[in-house]
């Protein structure tokens, strides 16, 4: 598929339906050389076109991590630079996926990434963000305090401190968080 065929079907998708995003996740999967032009698509942070690309990139990536894996490096790098809320979203579910698949399978997350990450995790929190970023945010930022060990309390302070100004919705994810945080803490000590 040309970088105008892919531009195209990003272009029909009209709204965030999970049928819509399904479709052209589809045609990449079919063609996965297609995958490093959504990647460039998706970061091309201030067309509205890089919010579909998003949408799409969030589906691949469910459907088959190990496309994502030879662009971490880039994603860590330059996922700061994504501007709009509906591409935050995806991206941060993206990120999180990630990070799931390194603690549950192999390490292959370099220290660099694993710092970037964490800095656009953070931001991602402590900004004016819709719920659902923060959520994704705050289990990546619980997985990778496992590893880092300074994450935890960090995370903890944010949450505590930002949870009479949020959403019934955050502080739900942010009591579920501070417990895991709680249990991870606890059978450190007993080892």
């Amino acid at each position: 598929m040309t970088e105008d065929t892919l531009i195209s079907k990003l272009e029909l998708i009209k709204t965030a339906s999970r049928e819509n995003r399904l479709y052209v996740s589809d045609l990449i999967l079919n063609n996965t050389y297609d995958f490093e032009e959504l990647i460039n698509i998706a970061f091309r942070v201030e067309d509205k076109l890089s919010i579909k690309a998003f949408w799409v990139l969030e589906f691949v990536v469910k459907d088959n991590f190990k496309l994502i894996v030879p662009y971490i490096d880039y994603l860590s790098k330059n996922a700061y630079k994504v501007i709009f809320g509906s591409a935050v979203r995806p991206l941060s579910k993206i990120i999180q996926i990630i990070i799931h698949n390194n603690n549950n399978k192999e390490q292959f997350l370099k220290s660099i990434q694993k710092e970037l990450f964490t800095e656009v995790l953070f931001d991602w929190m402590i900004s004016n963000h819709k719920v659902a970023i923060k959520a994704y945010s705050m289990y990546s930022l619980f997985l990778l305090g496992k590893e880092i060990n300074w994450i935890h309390q960090e995370l903890k302070n944010i949450i505590i401190k930002n949870t009479n100004n949020e959403s019934s919705a955050y502080k739900s994810r942010g009591k579920i968080t501070l417990a895991q945080i709680k249990k991870f803490n606890s059978s450190i000590k007993l080892r």
